[in-house]
């Protein structure tokens, strides 16, 4: 995808057929952003057409985390740039092949990328004044040899290394005495497997595979292949023009550089403490000597000593002139010292060998002269390892200048571009890091200058450098210490080992180990002058470039010498300045995951990719910004020689205004600046459509522009028409405008002269209508009201004396003052006065209240008083209840316990006395059988005896048992005596009755009970009445319907009590003397059966209230929550009222149940029950009971 002029680019880690092909070349070609998918060309190809049409060299700059496909990517620009716009001759083709051997000498396998680019490079391809493809250029930087003689774990050195022992003949195998990757040092710490395809493999010599490579087969990558491309890269030096001489040479170097780090070195064991070639490598000294064609005694002696001066002479001539000169010290080198010079010599050789490759490369494209050229530039992206070195720091370095530049170019630059052409788009804010690049590159305090100081010092160290950074930098924001790392392992590096720097895409932890060394491109003397005067030019030309300047470096020592850092430095802000001065488009290369296999998306690690390379700014900047523009003038000046003369006198803004109307343009797709005419994102198809420059296309964009300023100009003398119309209008309203203005004069001049008359009026006025409020405070006076209102008048007279006054006669406003200021004193005189007597009214009325208030309190406290006493009387009243219950419940029990012994000495005489029956009952039985028996011998023997022979009186007195004139035999007597006292009681009762009411009607039962005035028959009746609802109630209760429910006269607790203890029969007469006509009160807790079950909370409990007139109920009354109360009288509602006496209820026996009748008589009286009691008696249904006495008494 791509955002303006900035391609996003994943790496799919697979080959996508036809994606590269060459019709995709042609598809895009003279194609703008946006009308095809994104795509590497599309963004090339603007670059050819920018360079074109601004006449302004471009550059593509290529970034990306290593292993995001920066080379491939590069390598398709120019591949598109060269077959589309080369000229057809073998440079196209040369630039293109230039790129196998740049890759061959500059990539290597590392964890993260197959084909990582280990140096950076700026690549230019060169056009004429015909735009087509003249030549090309090729600038490397900071090339890895750290690689050459260390690799880590599962990566390789350089491809030529590889490919050289893969692919080379048999001839060239043996002259360069090669063997497999595991025989050489430099190679076999290590990876030492090769790339291969399994056609490949089977190719490649079994003597020339590893242990490693036999074991677990060969790496494999589609883009890669050692045997493979070695050949490639033979034929693409052919191509770019290398001879097989020179390809020789070539390889000879490389094979000498392998060979050197065979060398090993031992202690002599000698008391000068310094080292020779083990024995083994004697062979290896001479291949390496031979390749490098140098003598091998002077490359012994120059591996294992160094040369020191003792004077200021300098070094002259030949190194065997050096070796004998007496100005001259040779010092032995230690074990690690002399594997150090080895190591820098194979370094050495391979970066000049490198450099050789890129002069080579540059060669075979050569261009004498060029217009413009499209620089493509490829480094490695930011890089942050578990360890990270010199290398890293130098790279993220050249990152951090490459943001900024970045930001300079699409961000900072851009915003004050639309601030200038006044567009009005809203400020992005970004971060700048111009403080990261001062803290690295800055002058003297600077990480660079302060490491080139340390190497200026005769014992350099890389803890002292890293302690001087940290003390130069004890406060930066960007520089910490390795203990603040997030990372474990970091904190364990200690201060002076290392440093944190926050880069712009995140925190990267330096070890400064080997820093000092890794700055220092130089070699010690003696190897220096050993490959100068080596025997091989090709050799001796490699170094011939340093060669001059090697007395004067000598001269001066350290103090002179060039860094890595310093020249790494010089070359990027050269590279910067390039960039700056062309036209830039960016390719951000992103990879999907880090185990660089194809279809794996990980968006978490994308999206820290796209931060760290600023594009989430970016984002926010073109979302609402202008990425394309074209200067006015270019507009018109590439229309010009097409347009007719009548055109050419338009103004460019003008011109293009009209083209973009005749082409139709939407008008927010596009802006115009004070200079330039901005485009919108993804408005590149329109803008391109402007830009082609073919001659019909132009003719008929002329056309419309004719037409279009046609229609303008009739649609301006329109404009201009009604512009005359509305300015006579204009004319007509400022006339109009002028007369009302003159109006408004002579108003405010007439105003102004009886402006005091008409204040003062106004104020006198206002005075006026005070005097109702004055009549109103007079008439609220209860004394004097003559007096004061006759004051009232005589000021309201003066009022409107004034007031004729000042409309009659012109009077100052000094005059009005004073008079209105007099009426004024006397109206306040005479509001004092009313106000003073209205106080004394006050005064009067507030004592008739005070008086009137303590009489008030006086009753309030009478009233307390008597409620106080009413409620003592109440609680009396409860406790002499109380205590009378407690005495009935004593006395009950007193009465039942008797019952109880009574009861026991009854059952113990009746033993007693069937004890008796039982002997009684033998002693019959005996003499019976005595009587028979003397019955038979009597009738033996012939004698009479007579039936009516006396028994004994003992024995006929027990025989039978009379009661009452009945005769009863013994076990009938002992069941009667076997009855209780309930039984023996109510047959008393029934014994003693004295009226037969059993076949009274209820009409009699109820006319006897309202008139009767025997005591005794009164009674009697109640007793019947009462008995016969009970038998009514129960027969009802058992024959009722199954599902009807059921009705409740009372509460459960009453009925179940009543069932459960019926009480003893009392005789009516010994009943009505007992009860005394007594008046009781009740009130206990009652919840309806329906609402039983539909409430189990008990929210809808009600209170059942009862009076009591002696042992039957009189009035009864039910109160539940949202219900109507219910209230009941005796003999209206004798079927719904409780038929219980009150001793069966159990209401005596209950605490806290019995009320005072004042309680009762409030709850009667509020729920409407005098009312109800009343309409009972005039309608003759209540029964005369106590409360319908006490009410006629009341009434009457």
């Amino acid at each position: 995808t791509f955002v303006a002029n900035i391609l996003i680019a994943v790496n799919p880690y697979y080959d996508i057929p036809k994606l590269y092909a060459p019709e995709t070349i042609k598809s895009y070609q003279g194609r703008s952003l946006g009308t095809l998918p994104p795509h590497v060309y599309a963004i090339a190809d603007k670059a050819y057409r920018d360079m074109k049409v601004l006449k302004m060299s471009q550059s593509i700059i290529v970034s990306g985390e290593s292993g995001a496909g920066k080379t491939e990517n590069t390598k398709f620009v120019l591949r598109y740039l060269t077959t589309s716009y080369g000229t057809g001759q073998d440079i196209d083709e040369r630039i293109v092949e230039a790129n196998p051997l740049l890759e061959a000498f500059g990539n290597a396998k590392t964890v993260r990328n197959n084909n990582s680019s280990r140096f950076g490079k700026f690549v230019e391809i060169h056009f004429n004044e015909k735009n087509a493809v003249v030549g090309g250029f090729v600038s490397h930087y900071l090339l890895e040899k750290s690689r050459i003689c260390m690799q880590g774990t599962d990566e390789r050195n350089y491809h030529i290394f590889y490919r050289l022992c893969a692919g080379a003949s048999e001839d060239i195998r043996n002259m360069l005495h090669l063997n497999s990757p595991d025989s050489f040092r430099y190679l076999n710490r290590g990876c030492t497997r090769y790339f291969a395809s399994k056609g490949s493999d089977k190719q490649i010599m079994q003597n020339r595979k590893s242990p490693e490579h036999m074991k677990a087969g060969a790496l494999k990558d589609p883009l890669l292949d050692d045997l493979g491309d070695f050949n490639r890269m033979c034929v693409a030096m052919k191509k770019i023009g290398l001879d097989d001489t020179e390809k020789l040479n070539l390889f000879r170097v490389v094979a000498g550089v392998l060979h050197l780090g065979n060398i090993d070195f031992e202690e002599t064991g000698s008391t000068s403490g310094g080292c020779i070639l083990k024995n083994q490598s004697s062979q290896t000294l001479q291949y390496c000597a031979e390749l490098l064609g140098l003598d091998e005694e002077d490359l012994r002696v120059s591996l294992t000593t160094r040369v020191m001066l003792t004077t200021a002479g300098g070094a002259k001539g030949t190194v065997i002139n050096l070796l004998l000169s007496e100005f001259q010290t040779r010092v032995p080198l230690k074990v690690e010292q002399a594997n150090n010079a080895r190591d820098a010599l194979a370094k050495a050789v391979y970066s000049r060998l490198f450099d050789h490759v890129v002069t080579r490369v540059n060669q075979c494209f050569p261009f004498e002269t060029s217009s413009n050229f499209i620089g493509v530039l490829d480094i490695a992206g930011f890089e942050y390892f578990e360890h990270n070195s010199y290398e890293q720091f130098c790279i993220n370095y050249c990152n951090e200048k490459l943001q900024q530049f970045f930001n300079e170019r699409i961000l900072k630059e851009e915003q004050e571009l639309y601030q200038k052409e006044g567009l009005g788009v809203n400020e992005v804010h970004y971060v700048d890091n111009q403080d990261c690049i001062d803290l690295i590159e800055a002058k003297l305090v600077g990480i660079l200058d302060i490491l080139d100081e340390e190497n200026r010092l005769p014992q350099p160290s890389d803890q002292h450098f890293a302690e001087a950074v940290h003390s130069k930098h004890k406060d930066h924001f960007r520089l910490t210490i390795p203990r603040k790392s997030k990372l474990a392992v970091h904190r364990n590096i200690r201060d002076d080992e290392g440093f944190i720097i926050r880069h712009f895409a995140g925190a990267v932890c330096y070890e400064t180990t080997q820093f000092v060394e890794k700055n220092n491109d130089a070699l010690h003397m003696s190897l220096e002058c050993l490959v100068c005067e080596s025997k091989d030019k090709f050799v001796r030309d490699l170094f011939e470039n340093n060669a001059n300047s090697k007395d004067s470096k000598q001269k001066a020592g350290k103090l002179s010498f060039i860094s890595v850092g310093n020249k790494f430095k010089t070359q990027l802000n050269l590279l910067l300045e390039k960039l700056r001065s062309t036209g830039s488009s960016f390719i951000r290369c992103v990879k999907p995951n880090l185990k660089m296999v194809s279809h794996q998306f990980e968006g978490a690690q994308i999206l820290s990719q796209l931060q760290c390379s600023g594009m989430v700014s970016v984002l926010d900047l073109m979302q609402g910004g202008f990425p394309s523009r074209a200067p006015f003038h270019e507009l018109y000046n590439m229309y010009k020689q097409y347009m007719p003369d009548k055109l050419t006198r338009l103004d460019p803004r003008l011109f293009c205004k009209a083209l973009f109307k005749a082409l139709g343009l939407n008008d927010m797709d596009y802006k115009f600046g004070l200079t330039r005419v901005f485009f919108r994102p993804g408005k590149f198809a329109e803008f391109d459509q402007i830009m082609r420059s073919d001659p019909e296309h132009l003719a008929e964009l002329v056309k419309r522009v004719n037409k279009w300023l046609v229609c303008s100009r009739w649609k301006k003398v329109q404009w201009c028409g009604l512009s005359v119309i509305k300015l006579r209008n204009k004319m007509k309203y400022r006339a109009s405008a002028c007369i009302k203005i003159q109006k408004t004069v002579r108003m405010w001049l007439c105003k102004r002269r009886h402006k005091p008359r008409i204040d003062g009026l106004i104020k006198v006025r206002n005075l006026r209508k005070r005097m109702e409020k004055f009549n109103e405070a007079v008439n609220g006076l209860k004394e004097g009201k003559q007096e004061m209102s006759k004051q009232i008048q005589d000021l309201a007279s003066s009022i409107d004396a004034l007031m004729a006054k000042i409309k009659a006669t012109v009077m100052s406003r000094k005059q009005i003052e004073q008079e209105y200021e007099s009426l004024v004193k006397k109206s306040e005189l005479l509001l004092s006065s009313m106000q003073k007597k209205r106080q004394e009214e006050e005064e009067t009325e507030r004592l008739k209240r005070i008086q009137e208030e303590m009489e008030r309190e006086r009753k309030r406290h009478e009233e307390e008083e008597q409620l106080r006493k009413q409620e003592e009387e109440d609680r009396r009243m409860k406790a002499e209840m109380e205590q009378k219950r407690k005495q009935e419940e004593e006395q009950r029990r007193k009465m039942e316990e008797e019952e109880r012994i009574l009861q026991a000495e009854m059952d113990i005489q009746l033993a007693m006395e069937r004890e008796e029956d039982a002997q009684r009952q033998a002693m019959l039985e005996q003499e019976r059988r005595d009587r028979e028996l003397a019955l038979r011998i009597a009738q033996s023997e012939a004698e009479l005896i007579q039936d009516e022979a006396q028994m004994d009186p003992s024995l006929r007195r027990y025989a039978t048992h009379t009661h009452n004139g009945l005769f009863l035999c013994p076990v009938q007597a002992c069941l009667c005596t076997n009855r209780g006292p309930q039984v023996q009681a109510s047959k008393a009762a029934a014994g003693m009755k004295k009226y037969d009411l059993s076949k009274w009607k209820y009409a009699e039962l109820r006319d006897a009970i309202n008139t009767s005035c025997d005591i005794e028959l009164l009674a009697a009746c109640r007793e019947e009445f009462h008995r016969r609802l009970k038998v009514y109630h129960a027969w009802k209760s058992k024959n009722k319907k199954r599902n009807t429910e059921t009705e409740q006269r009372a509460p459960k607790s009453v009925t179940d009590y009543a069932q459960q203890n019926p009480a003893p029969p009392v005789p009516a007469r010994q009943q009505e003397i007992t009860m005394n006509r007594q008046q009781r009160y009740f009130r206990i807790p009652f919840i309806r059966p329906a609402d039983q079950y539909k409430d189990p909370q008990n929210k809808k409990k009600g209170w059942w209230y009862a009076h009591f007139d002696g042992p039957w109920i009189a009035r009864q009354m039910e109160l539940h929550p949202d219900k109507q109360p219910i209230l009941l009288v005796a003999g209206k509602d004798d079927m719904e009222m409780c038929e219980l006496s009150l001793e069966e209820t159990g209401l005596t026996r209950k605490r806290g149940a019995e009320i005072l009748p004042r309680q009762f008589e409030e709850i009667w009286e509020r729920c409407g029950g005098i009312q109800y009691l009343r309409n009972a008696i005039e309608s003759k249904q209540a029964r005369p009971t106590y409360a319908t006495a006490m009410l006629q008494n009341l009434l009457k």
